[in-house]
């Protein structure tokens, strides 16, 4: 069954709110901000984020595919990535 892709706006604006879910605060949301240095992400902002990534898009994330993301840019073009290859 084909899905619709969501658009990049709506991509952008729930995983925006997926990071506030983390305690991220709105002023430190942006697609350079790095997780370890700007927005300074543990062991359980890392669990947090994980399981709203998942439930919010829908999506299974692996272990090896989160240390990937090092900035909110790189869990964005991923996302995307995701959802075309999951709405063929």
């Amino acid at each position: 069954m084909k899905t619709d892709v969501p658009a990049e706006k709506s991509i952008r604006r729930n995983l925006y709110r997926v990071l506030r879910k983390t305690g991220v605060t709105k002023e430190n949301i942006c697609l350079t901000a790095t997780f370890i240095d700007d927005l300074k992400f543990d062991k359980v902002d890392w669990t947090i984020f994980t399981y709203y990534l998942e439930r919010v898009f829908n999506i299974s994330v692996k272990d090896e595919e989160i240390s990937k993301f090092g900035s909110v840019n790189d869990t964005l073009h991923y996302l995307r990535g995701e959802l075309i290859y999951l709405s063929n």
